[in-house]
């Protein structure tokens, strides 16, 4: 991915290039540029000693240590700054490029083994750069080579025989150096390439979850405008029936609860409405993080007033003052739910937090998850009810993964499902 910045030269903008990924690239090119500089010095300091080969030895040292001056300076520069130029890029190839023709001018030239070294050079440049830089790059190289075949500082030998050793040795070294580190730089672009390739397959299920659950939104949002009219006309019809005399008891009580429960269906389907295309923060007012949750729970246990959950809360008090998604408490009351249906006898919640986190745990002592569902979940409905939809599940995950949280399930120690959440507070604070 590349983004684009400007600078004004004459009152234009010229937009340069930067490339986050380039950074890595950077920094693999001081890696390599550090192992060619402890090359170049191993063969300054033994040609004399032990293979009784003459070199300007001070002048090569000099370009030496002002290409690891160079190295030094870039790794500065990566400290500083992540982004990174194509240009850049190209300029370390350059630097690399004309110091490796200066110390092979000044060391035989076209005789030395170690132009060769040009090759780990242009593969490098070919995996890490534009084509249009690498081919600058690979031109160079070809200049750099031609023009050492015609000037350059002949190596004084005596022992021609002793040459050819000499030769073939430095062959053999440099054919190796050229392959460890070509090997080294193309596995290790490979890695950076199917990381980035599983990132952009995470994006891209990621993108098609939350077109889903757009789509889901609109459907709802369409749904809770058309249930308002049957509703309001059931609360009416409820409220005339609890008015008729000679109405027994128990019909009285059920009739009260149908009500209720109407009641309860307006009053979410309003809260739909009135929180629809608004931020969280909104009209939004901080309650404690306790507070909610009780509130929370309370509320569900008016809508499935035959449940008896076994309720936990554990943490800090004063507990963080949050403001919470609306989409998040419906997911949580969707695996409330879900355990509730599993097993309307047997439900745990749990709650635990500090400062930073909130983990939740819903358990249901239900049949469990077969393996060929629990697969699916989160990225598809799927249910095992024969009067479910399983968006419940779709639902609670986009949700959760939404406000930065994780969500999880596993099966329940003596039979049932457990479901994990994990939330970082600090998405649901407010400054």
């Amino acid at each position: 991915m590349r983004s684009t910045s400007s600078s004004d030269t004459g009152g234009s903008a010229q937009p340069q290039r930067t490339d986050p990924a380039g950074s890595a690239s950077l920094r693999r090119f001081a890696t390599l540029r550090w192992a060619v500089i402890a090359i170049q010095l191993a063969a300054v300091a033994t040609s004399h000693a032990w293979l009784d080969v003459h070199l300007p030895w001070l002048p090569m040292l000099l370009v030496i240590g002002l290409l690891a001056g160079f190295n030094v300076l870039t790794l500065w520069r990566l400290r500083r700054s992540r982004g990174v130029q194509d240009l850049e890029l190209l300029f370390q190839v350059c630097v690399d490029l004309v110091a490796l023709t200066v110390l092979i001018f000044m060391s035989g030239g076209v005789t030395n083994p170690l132009i060769s070294l040009y090759l780990p050079i242009i593969a490098v440049a070919a995996t890490a750069m534009p084509p249009r830089d690498a081919a600058i790059a690979a031109a160079l190289s070809i200049l750099g080579y031609t023009l050492l075949t015609e000037s350059y500082m002949p190596l004084r030998m005596q022992d021609e025989y002793g040459a050819v050793r000499l030769h073939l040795a430095g062959m053999w070294l440099t054919f190796v150096f050229s392959a460890v580190i070509m090997s080294w730089f193309v596995i290790r672009m490979m890695q950076a390439i199917r990381m980035r390739d599983a990132q952009l397959a995470a994006a891209r299920e990621q993108a098609l979850r939350s077109e889903r659950v757009v789509a889901l939104g609109n459907l709802a949002a369409g749904a809770a405008h058309e249930l308002g009219t049957p509703l309001g006309t059931m609360a009416i019809i409820a409220g005339e029936m609890l008015g008729r005399p000679g109405l027994d008891a128990e019909m009285r009580e059920d009739l009260a609860l149908l009500r209720d429960q109407v009641a309860q269906c307006k009053h979410i389907i309003t809260g739909l409405a009135a929180r629809a295309g608004s931020s969280r923060s909104e009209g939004a007012q901080a309650i404690a993080l306790d507070a909610w949750l009780d509130a929370m729970v309370q509320r569900w246990r008016r809508l499935r007033p035959a449940v008896e959950p076994r309720v936990r809360f554990e943490g800090p008090r004063p507990a963080p003052r949050i403001i919470a998604e609306a989409t998040l408490e419906q997911a949580l009351l969707n695996l409330f739910n879900n355990a509730a249906d599993a097993s309307a006898d047997d439900v745990d919640i749990h709650a635990a937090w500090d400062a930073a986190t909130l983990k939740m745990e819903v358990a249901d002592r239900g049949p469990g998850i077969a393996p060929e569902i629990a697969s699916r979940l989160g990225r598809e409905p799927v249910t095992t009810r024969e009067s479910g939809a399983g968006l419940g599940v779709v639902l609670a995950y986009a949700a959760v993964e939404r406000c930065g949280g994780e969500i999880s399930f596993a099966a329940r120690e003596g039979g049932g499902t457990l479901a994990r959440i994990r939330l970082p507070l600090d998405t649901l604070t407010i400054d």
